[in-house]
């Protein structure tokens, strides 16, 4: 059933929640969960976890919790113009040409870049990695980039999560005599840049079963392909072969990062990845989990939450070169002076991005209640590298696409998208870029990244408020909590988690599971950082449990929450086992809750 069909029952009756949601159960099929509990000697919560994310077979039940890449990757070659970028590049290696990638200044980017550059280094063969400053160049190859690596003696650019509708820079690359190649997920159009090879699962003209997955996953199939070719030329005659495995980790993290669906290949790869990533071999990585504190086994939540923000800072408000340097690095000295340097930036992010999310909250709010479907927001002084994570805060606390736009001092605005499930904002911001309304613009379903001219904002406003609604109403959207149960505090155990975890990664598309706990009290609640709220929650049976609730200061949730009454309520989250100096607690994250 869609996220938005309004049949659905609302679990314990909960309509509206504090946060606006209705609260609904998954759909798991009970038989069918039995069977896999009973055929593969699974738990029973497992089974019936598996029937609601989609698994219909026995086969499908054990790719998915043991998913491994000899039963998901797919041949290379069925992406068109791969055997075309895997003989342009293999010919470079074998004559020795000078080559460079060109990353976006994400986490994906990042990941792509190091791969490659730490694959092009196992070969023997040096890789320039260039990555573009956020303020000063912007999203996406562009000629004075291709002019600089032109001139340091490239003949050959590869570029990554990025490039499928540069077509200024491209056709500029190409009449300088550079070749380029594109390797990228981002939606396309009809029309591809000039280009020796554009390999993208999301081109129009392109069938795939990986069409979500990221850059650097599309990057590692590349290193596949490219293995096989220089196998086959005998290239690997008289030296190693590389080891692909040993670059998981990289490919692990930028696909959490990244917030791609975690299903099919996708989950081979993280799932292997972080067993990867587990043995610290990559030494930027493992400097950097150091400086940031990360001493227990990583998963996908550090990932996502602790590596991937303080890499993304680089590109955000300080270098963008940082993260890739790091993790394509080897010396412990270097990585050690990166990951501090790191480390500074995401807090100054953090602040920066504090400030950009109250002044673009006061201006949702001036608007009163009734919001239009889709918010745009603006102002000249915002920092252009938060407006993305930004827009993500405001897109969970309206339940509806958010765009955020940093104007610069010659009028020209950065913005970035982020959207709710059932409406894909990718395709209407292709639609308003050849509608004349963006300067440029691309993205997928759920982000997006743009340019529009301050002048043009209440027309682009306008377009999107239109595309964004019609497509809410054909996917009768309504926010919704989707949970897999009810349980107590005295059921949120170690050994419950344990049995949950036979479900992990958990992401995109694979959610961690998340409970209800009804009739519950909230006992010694108080606020820590600056808008997070710990506390403990007390069952019907005098049993507590550990909470807290992020970023919910200020909020309907946090109101609730620092109450004195002590009323009862019904909280709903997810749990997980809190490692503090050796001890194990299990906490859980409080995401909503409603009144009894």
């Amino acid at each position: 059933m869609s996220q938005g069909d309004s049949t659905q029952k609302a679990l314990l009756g909960v309509q509206q929640s504090l946060l606006g949601k209705q609260w609904v159960l998954s759909e798991g099929n009970d038989r069918l969960g039995m069977a896999f509990s009973q055929r593969l000697g699974i738990p029973e919560i497992v089974g019936r976890i598996l029937s609601s994310r989609g698994v219909q077979s026995d086969k499908a039940a054990e790719n998915f919790l043991e998913p491994t890449l000899r039963d998901s990757l797919p041949d290379p070659s069925h992406l068109k113009d791969m055997d075309k970028a895997t003989d342009r590049i293999c010919q470079a290696i074998e004559t020795g040409e000078t080559m460079a990638v060109f990353g976006d200044y994400d986490v994906d980017g990042a990941t792509s870049s190091a791969l490659l550059k730490r694959y092009f280094d196992a070969l023997g063969s040096a890789l320039r990695i260039y990555i573009p400053d956020r303020i000063k160049e912007g999203y996406g190859p562009n000629v004075k980039a291709f002019q600089t690596l032109k001139s340091e003696g490239a003949s050959l650019v590869i570029t990554v999560d990025c490039g499928t509708t540069a077509f200024d820079a491209l056709e500029g690359a190409q009449e300088m005599g550079l070749d380029v190649i594109v390797m990228d997920h981002h939606v396309a159009e009809s029309k591809l840049p000039s280009a020796v090879a554009v390999v993208n699962p999301n081109r129009l003209d392109q069938d795939s079963s990986v069409k979500s997955v990221a850059a650097v996953g599309l990057c590692f199939l590349l290193c596949v392909s490219l293995n096989r070719a220089l196998r086959n030329r005998g290239f690997f005659k008289d030296r190693s072969e590389p080891d692909l495995k040993q670059f998981l980790d990289l490919v692990a993290l930028g696909t959490v990062c990244d917030v791609v669906s975690l299903s099919g290949l996708n989950r081979a790869y993280v799932s292997q990845g972080l067993k990867v990533m587990a043995n610290r071999r990559n030494t930027g990585l493992s400097v950097l989990g150091e400086v940031a504190g990360l001493s227990e086994r990583p998963e996908a939540y550090h990932a996502g939450f602790v590596l991937g923000p303080r890499i993304n800072a680089g590109g955000r408000v300080g270098e963008s070169s940082l993260g890739g340097r790091l993790l394509s690095s080897d010396d412990p000295h270097e990585a050690k002076i990166i990951s501090l340097r790191l480390n500074e930036l995401n807090k100054e992010r953090q602040e920066i991005e504090a400030r950009v999310l109250q002044e673009a909250t006061e201006q949702v709010e001036s608007r009163g209640k009734d919001l239009p479907p889709f918010l745009l927001l603006s102002q000249e002084g915002w920092h252009p590298g938060v407006i993305g994570i930004v827009a993500g805060r405001l897109k969970d606390r309206y339940h509806r696409p958010v765009g955020v736009v940093a104007i610069d001092d010659e009028g020209v605005g950065k913005g970035s998208g982020r959207s709710v499930s059932g409406v894909d904002l990718g395709t209407a911001i292709h639609g308003a870029r050849q509608s004349g309304l963006l300067t440029a613009g691309g993205g997928h379903a759920m982000a997006a990244g743009f340019t529009v001219s301050a002048d043009a904002l209440s027309q682009f406003e306008a377009f999107m408020i239109e595309r964004v609604a019609q497509q809410m109403k054909e996917s009768d959207y309504t926010p919704k909590l989707m949970v897999e149960g009810i349980l107590t505090p005295a059921g949120a155990s170690k050994d419950f988690i344990q049995v949950l975890s036979q479900l992990a990664p958990f992401g995109m598309g694979n959610p961690t599971p998340r409970f209800v706990f009804p009739n519950v009290k909230v006992i010694n609640a108080s606020i820590v950082g600056n808008d997070h709220i710990r506390c403990l929650i007390q069952g019907e049976d005098g049993k507590s449990l550990a909470a807290i609730a992020f970023r919910s200061v200020e909020t309907p949730l946090g109101d609730v929450l620092l109450s004195k009454q002590r009323t009862l309520l019904h909280l709903a989250g997810t749990l997980r086992v809190d490692s503090w100096q050796g001890r194990e607690t299990v906490k859980l994250t409080i995401e909503d809750g409603a009144n009894v």
